[in-house]
C-alpha cells in the first residue's frame, strides 16, 4: 500500500488533509537566497502553529516557494494562505533590507495569487520529494 498517514483527531472528526501551497514572489522577482528562505521556514511554522498546522516540507527557490502544509477541517485555506504570505512578507521586509528594494513602491513581497492543490491523487512521498528537488539558491 502507501506509507502510513498519521491520522489526527479533532473533538469530533478524525482527518488526514493536507494542501500544497505555491506562493510566488510579486513581478517574479528573483530574489530569495538560502538565508532568505531558512528564515521563511521558521516564520511559516510560527504561523502554522497558530491555526493548529503542521508544516510538513518546506523549500523554494528564487522567486517562488513550495509548503505542504498537514491541516485540520476547521482551518479555511484562505485564511491559513492570507496569513502565511502577510506575515512573511512584513518581517522578512523588516529583517532584510536587501528585500525592501526590490518592493519599495508595492511594499509587497508576494504575488496576489497563489496555487493550493489538496495532496492525495499522488503519494505524499512524490509530493514531499518534488518539493525536496527544488533548486534553492546558494
Amino acid at each position: 500500500m502507501g506509507e502510513m498517514q498519521e491520522i489526527r483527531t479533532g473533538r469530533h472528526c478524525a482527518f488526514v488533509m493536507h494542501v500544497h501551497l505555491v506562493f510566488v514572489t510579486k513581478f517574479r522577482h528573483k530574489v530569495f537566497t538560502d538565508a532568505h528562505l531558512t528564515r521563511m521556514e521558521e516564520i511559516m511554522q510560527s504561523v502554522c502553529g497558530d491555526f493548529e498546522c503542521e508544516l510538513v516540507e518546506f523549500n523554494g527557490e528564487d522567486n517562488h516557494v513550495h509548503l505542504l502544509v498537514n491541516f485540520p477541517p476547521k482551518v479555511a485555506v484562505t485564511k491559513l494562505v492570507n496569513s502565511l504570505k502577510g506575515v512573511s512578507s512584513r518581517r522578512l521586509r523588516q529583517e532584510f533590507p536587501d528585500l525592501v528594494r526590490h518592493y519599495w513602491r508595492a511594499n509587497k513581497l508576494w504575488s496576489g495569487s497563489y496555487f493550493a492543490g489538496t495532496v492525495g491523487g499522488a503519494p505524499l512521498s512524490v509530493v514531499r520529494q518534488y518539493i525536496e528537488q527544488q533548486n534553492r539558491p546558494v
